[in-house]
């Protein structure tokens, strides 16, 4: 799919990769972009440097993405494409309290959960549209030191995956970002840990491997050439690679990144 003259909604476009996916989007010439954050203030500032739309969501709950989607689609036009990116992390293992794994599930997966819900009826009515939901590497390859964001963002991934065999013959694309780590308010202080094993990427390029994907309608986005390698070796031999996870963790498990 091509941006030009596309209507392009972004949550998490305060800061980080939201706002380089914005800022990138705008070089095709787009319709219009929305840019979506709980920091209203942060998503003002993308949207002035977009020339877009500034709107105040948490997306963690499920009537305001479902208002977001209503509000877009009556007072700007239909959506083409739609990225889910907003996202957090927790630190921890099962010891984590229910209610941060409850925050960090709705924000990392129901948020996709409620804009596919919201959208899928209104882009197969219309011949098709476009998801891009933000996971992780650490949704193909699991996170060293956070349980809580290992397991949503392996749900997002598995999500994606649902919603691509599901709707694709609806005309929906899906596709799934899935970095190591990016400089973002997210990684800071965390340079050193294991996602940023094979370096720290800024957000343009990831937000460059956005566009082509879209463009070539291919599901992964994998900004770091590596993890395609690193997901290979987890399918050949499972149990090996659990034993050099577990190496990974007694040098960084001690780490909340």
């Amino acid at each position: 799919m091509e941006l030009k003259d596309k209507i392009i909604v972004v949550t998490g476009a305060a800061s980080g990769i939201g706002r380089a996916m914005c800022e990138r989007y705008a070089k095709e010439s787009p319709k219009h972009i929305v840019c979506v954050d709980l920091n209203v203030e942060g998503a003002q500032t993308t949207a002035k440097s977009v020339n877009g739309t500034a709107k105040g969501v948490n997306v963690g709950n499920a009537d305001e993405v479902a208002r977001l989607i209503e509000e877009v689609e009556r007072d700007i036009g239909p959506i083409d494409l739609f990225c889910s990116n907003a996202g957090i992390s927790v630190p921890g293992g099962v010891e984590v309290p229910d209610d941060q794994w409850q925050r960090i599930w709705d924000i990392n997966v129901m948020s996709h959960v409620w804009a596919a819900r919201a959208l899928v009826p209104l882009m197969s009515a219309r011949g098709g549209g476009y998801l891009l939901n933000t996971s992780s590497a650490a949704g193909l390859l699991n996170q060293v030191g956070s349980a809580p964001y290992g397991v949503t963002k392996h749900a997002a991934v598995g999500l994606a995956e649902w919603l691509a065999m599901t709707y694709g013959d609806q005309g929906i694309k899906v596709s799934v970002l899935c970095p190591q780590a990016v400089r973002t308010e997210m990684t800071r202080g965390h340079e050193d840990h294991v996602a940023a094993i094979d370096g720290m990427m800024e957000p343009g390029p990831v937000a460059e491997a956005c566009v082509q994907t879209i463009r070539d309608e291919t599901f992964l986005v994998l900004p770091h050439s590596e993890v395609l390698g690193y997901m290979r070796n987890k399918t050949e031999n499972y149990d090996r690679w659990i034993g050099g996870m577990r190496k990974l963790n007694r040098r960084f498990g001690g780490f909340d990144q």
